[in-house]
């Protein structure tokens, strides 16, 4: 029906046709796909939720005289610095470890802090505190710096993220008798709560389950600014069962993004702590699917009642946990879900409304004539498979 070029001279033009995924899904059930797909020229997808696998490359520039950083600590936490003389990498999971003022400090303030919160304040434009302690050589004498820095004062700041979006996940339970702490929150004892962390038919990824058309080199709204897919991600398993429509039983799919940080606005990069579990990073990423052909309508019509995620038994200390079955995102997203006759409170670790928020946002990019869209320049492979670590056996004792 259409080309990319076709629809980036629409947007240009400013005549482009845009609806958000949750729009599309609506005209679909009014007028059909058919039709839907006659009149729409780009969908808009997003989310808002937690990400761990994110982080930050910052590149200082050079200290008279030259410094060879090897360790590093922005604002208390660890940055790795295992490459140029003052590239840094700093993990939006990466706690505090030793605070700039070169003091440990036990406060509840610092333990609650990490990378994802160094990363939104130089979004916010924020200044931290920098501390290195340099590698001494004939090139880089400088032994040690203490600086203040900011996202302007230093070379390059953008996010790259080995892990993102992934593509349907699980949702968690515990059936033990004690709370658990994990990266879905606090799991209360004796079924006391679920939660789920896809914001479901909105998510970019289940409606495009094939991924027929995001790539590499798609561009994406992330954090605010214009970022790209730069790869598979990590744990990437587009071999998961699948159900007829094609969308994932589980955790399937994932995008390693990239996108410059200096452009990106706090409002969509917000660094969060899980208690007793640890920093994480909330992300706001929204990716445009375009209209090339009816199919692609009839993929992101895709309804929440026909998609589902298992729910896992966090109170197992094991790689593969024993599940409750499968429930639909329609069930979840009802508040309320039934697990072995029991009637358990469901809520969702996404922010749904800053999702919409995201694909509305786009949306208005696109409309605007400020966000044209790209060729992939390679597909995502669909054929990787998953390598657990068993090298001990699976009679290891657990600790």
């Amino acid at each position: 029906m259409r080309t990319i070029a076709e629809i980036n001279d629409k947007i240009n033009q400013k005549s482009a046709v845009v609806w958000t995924v949750e729009e599309l899904k609506a005209r679909v059930a009014e007028i059909g796909v058919s039709e839907a797909a006659k009149q729409v020229d780009v969908i808009t997808t997003g989310t808002f939720e937690p990400m761990e696998s994110t982080g930050a490359i910052i590149n200082l520039g050079h200290t008279d005289p030259p410094i060879k950083i090897r360790s590093c600590w922005i604002d208390g936490v660890l940055a790795y610095s295992g490459f140029g003389a003052v590239d840094l990498f700093l993990g939006a999971a990466q706690g505090v470890d030793y605070p700039s003022t070169g003091e440990i400090t036990d406060g509840e303030e610092s333990k609650e802090r990490g990378g994802g919160h160094v990363i939104e304040d130089l979004i916010a434009g924020k200044p931290v505190q920098l501390r290195a302690i340099g590698q001494a050589t004939d090139c880089y004498p400088r032994a040690t710096f203490e600086t203040t820095i900011t996202r302007d004062t230093i070379n390059q700041f953008y996010l790259y993220n080995p892990r993102n979006l992934y593509q349907n996940f699980i949702v968690g339970v515990n059936g033990g008798d004690r709370a658990l702490f994990t990266y879905l929150g606090t799991l209360q004892p004796r079924l006391g709560n679920a939660v789920y962390s896809n914001p479901g038919a909105i998510a970019p990824l289940l409606n495009d389950p094939d991924l027929e058309i995001i790539g590499i080199g798609t561009r994406i709204f992330l954090g605010g600014g214009i970022g790209y897919v730069a790869w598979e991600g990590t744990q990437h398993f587009p071999l998961q069962k699948r159900l007829p429509n094609r969308t994932p039983i589980g955790p399937a799919a994932t995008l390693a993004l990239i996108g410059d940080a200096k452009q990106m606005d706090r409002r969509w990069v917000r660094g969060c702590y899980f208690k007793n579990y640890g920093a994480s990073i909330m992300l706001g990423v929204g990716i445009p699917i375009p209209v090339l052909h009816e199919e692609v309508v009839a993929k992101c019509a895709v309804q929440d009642k026909d998609l589902v995620a298992p729910v896992v038994d966090f109170s197992i200390p094991r790689r593969v946990r024993p599940t409750f079955g499968l429930v639909s995102y329609a069930q979840l997203k009802s508040g309320r879900m039934t697990i072995e006759g029991k009637s358990v409170r469901v809520a969702p670790l996404a922010s749904i409304y800053l999702s919409r928020q995201v694909a509305l946002e786009l949306k208005q990019w696109i409309e605007e004539g400020k966000f044209t869209l790209t060729e992939r320049v390679a597909s995502i492979p669909m054929d990787r498979v998953f390598l657990p670590q068993d090298r001990w056996g699976a009679t290891i004792a657990l600790e």
